[in-house]
């Protein structure tokens, strides 16, 4: 028949979910470790519970070796002779108990013992817990309020306290102790301090269990659920489809009256729940995802980095942002895309900026002033002006706050400029390619002036032709009598 001991020992392990042997490993342990202390000793030390009569021991061990040569630690081995003086029958490798007397360990080395038993069991315990629940991360478990704190609600599981921390609470929900309430198992720490296992009711798979126990088609595969994206206390959006064409995915969810939708509402304490139809094209699902607004159309703006633009009227924008963002912030998420939003009135401002920057003449790079060395380019580049533009619309005051422009770099820099746009003074030489520049153009004007004079004789003498009449020739000889007159 078992000890008394050895009785309360079962009960605890079945208390604490453990192997009875591992409290009684700990029990030995610990008087082994406390008789050492108390002995002030450094030899090999076990303990020992006798399960009949309770009774607990502490022995030294000395392992036998067969010559005094071959002994390498003389506190913990012992030779074959000297061995065979205690007990003749011993053998070479054999171990010889030497046992001490425990009645006389006293207070201290029986609160030592007690720290280190319970040091085990507690270890013994979260090895435990962390193999039960280790490999049930992501599933729903129902928890019992255990008790409140400032900021985690402590639930028991059966078998194990867990924790639920602040980030994993929704803002909407308060507990009281005794509560049942549906959990989802986040994880299991294995070196924190108070409860080891960590659940959530923040977690998208708690919306995406409630839907599999309230709605048949989903439990049964009917309807499955490509995406959920959740902000807990706030809003959820899940996209469903459907397997079967007779089968409304959205009609299945939401139910006769909105029956299935409003128990898992109730459920999350009255949080929003947006039921989309999931859809392979990019777009038709954006425009789903971000209802309630409507959408009036959707471009793919880059479709490595999953990038789109989604353009809405005016009164719509608000609605598609949604509070603080919130509604474009979940679609996004659900459809796992960067999604731009912009009214119709930002788009065309837009297209318009995009035509003048197109109608624009580029920018000069001020390096195209050759007159200018290269310190001063160096100078005007630190300080942000790249461009011959940049440069010709600075003020007088606003280049000397240029570190190094003084007033005749000053000077230097307005006869560049103004070099560089084709402006010279009466005095000043223009280069040589500029000159002959100017010379072909006046030679070019020239040309056409001459030519003109001759063009218009050659049309005057075919219209003088072109008057058959007799009168038109009684009148040129007229012109011609009256113009000898007067040389006359």
């Amino acid at each position: 028949m078992a000890s008394v001991l050895y009785q309360t020992i079962e009960v605890l392990s079945r208390d604490k979910g453990i192997d009875p042997q591992i409290v009684v490993s700990a029990v030995e342990d610990a008087i082994a470790l406390a008789t050492r202390k108390y002995y002030k000793t450094l030899e090999n030390m076990r303990g020992e519970l006798d399960k009949e009569t309770g009774e607990i021991r502490a022995y030294v061990y000395k392992t036998v070796v067969e010559t005094p040569e071959m002994v390498e630690d003389s506190i913990n081995q012992i030779t074959l002779e000297e061995a065979r003086a205690v007990a003749p029958e011993v053998e070479v490798g054999a171990e010889l108990r030497y046992y001490k007397p425990t009645d006389v360990l006293g207070r201290i080395a029986a609160q030592m013992a007690k720290q280190i038993i319970f040091q085990k069991v507690r270890e013994a315990e979260r090895d435990t817990v962390f193999l039960e629940y280790n490999h049930r991360i992501g599933e729903v478990l129902t928890a019992t309020v255990k008790r409140l704190e400032p900021q985690d609600v402590i639930f028991d599981l059966g078998k194990a306290e867990a924790r639920m921390p602040k980030r994993e609470q929704s803002r909407l929900e308060q507990f009281s102790v005794g509560e049942r309430v549906r959990v989802v198992l986040l994880r299991v720490d294995r070196a924190a301090r108070g409860p080891q296992v960590i659940v959530s009711r923040a977690s998208k798979e708690l919306v995406q269990n409630l839907f599999h126990s309230e709605v048949p088609e989903i439990y049964d595969n009917t309807v499955e659920i490509r995406a959920i994206a959740r902000e807990a206390g706030e809003r959820t959006k899940i996209a469903v489809m459907s397997r079967d064409k007779d089968v409304d995915p959205v009609g299945a969810c939401v139910g006769m009256k909105g029956m299935r939708v409003q128990s898992i509402i109730r459920e999350l304490r009255g949080e929003k729940i947006d039921i989309i139809e999931y859809s392979e094209e990019i777009t038709t699902f954006a425009e789903k995802a971000l209802q309630p607004a409507k959408v009036s159309r959707v471009s793919i703006v880059d479709l490595s980095e999953k990038q789109i633009e989604v353009i809405v009227d005016d009164s719509q924008l608000s609605l598609a942002i949604g509070k603080k963002g919130q509604n474009v912030r979940l679609a996004a998420k659900l459809l796992g895309w960067k999604i731009d939003i912009k009214s119709e009135e930002e788009k065309r401002q837009e297209v318009e900026q995009q035509m003048q920057n197109m109608a624009a003449p580029a920018a000069t790079p001020v390096e195209q002033v050759t007159e200018l060395g290269d310190s001063v380019l160096q100078k005007l580049v630190a300080a942000g002006i790249t461009t011959v533009e940049a440069l010709a619309d600075m003020t007088p005051e606003q280049l000397e706050e240029i570190p190094g422009i003084g007033e005749k770099t000053l000077e230097k820099i307005g006869v560049a400029v103004r070099h560089y746009f084709g402006q010279y003074a009466a005095d000043e030489e223009r280069p040589a390619a500029e000159v002959a520049a100017v010379v072909d153009t006046g030679e070019a004007l020239a040309d056409v002036q001459s030519e003109a004079p001759a063009a218009d004789a050659e049309v005057a003498r075919e219209e003088g032709h072109g008057a058959g009449s007799e009168e038109g020739a009684a009148a040129g000889e007229e012109v011609v009598v009256e113009e000898n007159a007067d040389t006359e």
